[in-house]
């Protein structure tokens, strides 16, 4: 394969992003590659790649857990940031339109969940009144409530893998898989 003539998606698999026991499947830990997100309908949210793809299926199951059912992965032997560019973009010309988790949501797919942006008015004026410890704690407690409730979707989504959030983000309102 060259970077002109990339594997075209339609071509490929798709593979299911939970397996039988409720976990991502590790056949794509620590391999390179572009990876195709779908939904259940089978309809593409986004692509991208990744040097452990993964562990990227794991972040982006825990941020959009209703958007990941199916994916089409494509590994490449040797890291190249052009090769792995040239698929993605390909994928999407291919699709048509641009991924909505490529497009407007890039960031609800691409970044930790951010669980400052569902503080209760009340939060917010604890917040605003408190001093730099009381923020860090009402972030945290606020960071914790959120994971209850991703933790609450991903189980009534059937997920069954154990999920850790790194505690350090949390103290900045921040959910991200350790």
């Amino acid at each position: 394969m060259t970077d002109s003539n990339p594997p075209a998606l339609a071509t490929l698999a798709a593979i299911p992003v939970l397996d039988q026991d409720g976990e991502v499947s590790s056949q794509f830990d620590q391999q390179v590659g572009v990876y195709a997100v779908f939904d259940q309908a089978h309809v593409l949210q986004y692509v991208g790649y990744s040097r452990d793809v993964g562990l990227s299926l794991k972040q982006h199951l825990v941020r959009q857990p209703q958007s990941c059912y199916w994916v089409k992965v494509k590994t490449i032997e040797r890291p190249s940031r052009t090769v792995l560019e040239a698929i993605r973009d390909a994928w999407i010309t291919e699709n048509g339109a641009v991924p909505i988790g490529n497009g407007a949501a890039a960031d609800q797919w691409n970044q930790p969940i951010d669980a400052k942006t569902q503080m209760t008015p009340e939060e917010q004026s604890a917040y605003a009144a408190s001093d730099e410890a009381g923020r860090i704690k009402i972030l945290k407690q606020v960071a914790r409530r959120v994971e209850a409730e991703v933790l609450a979707a991903l189980e009534a989504r059937g997920v069954k893998m154990a999920i850790r959030f790194d505690p350090k983000a949390k103290e900045a309102g921040l959910l991200n898989l350790k």
